[in-house]
């Protein structure tokens, strides 16, 4: 009988990983799966850039040419949701080229951090590919319409590892702890069921992408200080708490992240006093 040749697959060096995300113009590229163990015997200098490299029709667009997101109420329509699917689907993306960034930035970050990040940035490219997919099926074409760069821009004030897990994890990520939520009961409204499963499965996803940005934090973060304290002081303007919240504030999936009771009250309160709706 034929005897089948195993192929080894050589360890994916987190440097390289990051570059190709970064540095690539090609999206398949960007999000292709690693399919072997991360190393990191390399971590390099520091390298920092103030774009990433995208292809002609992915790159950010200028101030308010982008679509904005449509009103659930439109939802109805697919061609609506498909447009929201993009919008997100360069979330996704940008949040991705983030975490490669912080890679190439902070290369003398603890290897654990660094490994758990790329475990996040895999998550972060099934992500854009989900909603890339979503958006096709409504005849929608990724990168047909512009793209903001507002989560890419907004990042490049982090001067420090602290400012990345206060910034992306614990409020872009954390505000989507609600947003999830919220476009879930938007496409089960529009009957778009397919779109509701796919929210729900990103939901319980970001909810351990707010956990490792936690508990990172508070291994980082000087030890007379709170939480609440840390978070406030590493969040660069125009970020302030209220933007890590939703329309609706959900408690739930922030204890299952692992926040106390008092910061929840905190960001529950920072919410209220914008004169967002509260529950």
């Amino acid at each position: 009988r034929s005897h089948q040749t195993s192929t080894a697959v050589n360890p994916m060096e987190l440097r390289v990983f990051a570059e190709r995300i970064l540095f690539s113009d090609s999206l398949e590229a960007k999000l292709e799966r690693v399919r072997s163990d991360f190393i990191d015997p390399l971590p390099g200098e520091s390298i920092r850039v103030t774009e990433p490299v995208r292809s002609a029709n992915l790159r950010f667009a200028a101030a308010r040419t982008a679509p904005a997101m449509p009103h659930p109420t439109t939802f109805c329509n697919p061609e609506k949701r498909a447009i929201a699917h993009h919008i997100m689907a360069n979330h996704e993306l940008q949040a991705l080229e983030v975490m490669a960034w912080v890679l190439l930035a902070f290369p003398q970050e603890p290897l654990d951090f660094r490994l758990g990040l790329a475990k996040i940035m895999e998550d972060e490219q099934r992500h854009t590919k989900m909603h890339i997919e979503r958006a096709a099926a409504m005849g929608l074409k990724f990168g047909s319409l512009p793209v903001n760069g507002y989560i890419w821009k907004q990042s490049m004030e982090f001067r420090s590892v602290l400012d990345y897990l206060v910034g992306l994890p614990m409020t872009f990520e954390g505000r989507n702890l609600d947003h999830t939520l919220e476009f879930e009961g938007y496409f089960v409204a529009a009957n778009d069921l397919k779109s509701a499963a796919m929210m729900q499965i990103i939901h319980r996803d970001e909810i351990r992408h707010v956990a490792f940005g936690l508990d990172w934090m508070r291994n980082l973060k000087p030890d007379n200080l709170s939480d609440w304290e840390v978070y406030v002081e590493h969040l660069h303007f125009p970020m302030r708490p209220d933007k890590s919240v939703g329309d609706i504030f959900h408690a739930e999936p922030r204890f299952s992240a692992g926040m106390s009771a008092e910061f929840i009250e905190k960001l529950r309160r920072s919410k209220s006093t914008k004169g967002n709706r509260s529950h």
